[in-house]
């Protein structure tokens, strides 16, 4: 009997824990604009991430919890974005060995 109440709690606790992460999936829906900043420059633009589309400025992104990542062809730069820090990192490849530019972009709360 002790067995089965805690597969019923563990149940109902996996059940609470999928209404969580439908809520925030919810939440999320549509467009969201969040202004990024070069730190070194203070040069700031925004970026447009759709959630429903799974794009950032209409690029193809990855869309996870922890970061979004994506490849903008027209700079060719790889970007990802922290979503709990709000740093963006781009890594730009070249002939050179390429580089990397770390920006920080404002996130909602």
């Amino acid at each position: 009997m002790f067995l089965t109440r805690r597969r019923a709690a563990a149940i109902a606790a996996l059940a609470a824990a999928m209404g969580v992460s439908a809520i925030d999936a919810r939440a999320q829906a549509g467009v969201t604009a969040i202004t990024c900043t070069n730190p070194t420059s203070g040069a700031s633009w925004q970026i447009r991430i759709d959630y429903q589309r799974g794009t950032v400025d209409a690029n193809p992104a990855r869309i996870a919890d922890a970061k979004i990542s994506w490849h903008d062809v027209t700079d060719g730069g790889n970007y990802t974005l922290d979503r709990k820090s709000g740093d963006l990192t781009v890594i730009v490849a070249s002939a050179t060995g390429g580089y990397f530019l770390y920006h920080h972009c404002r996130l909602e709360n």
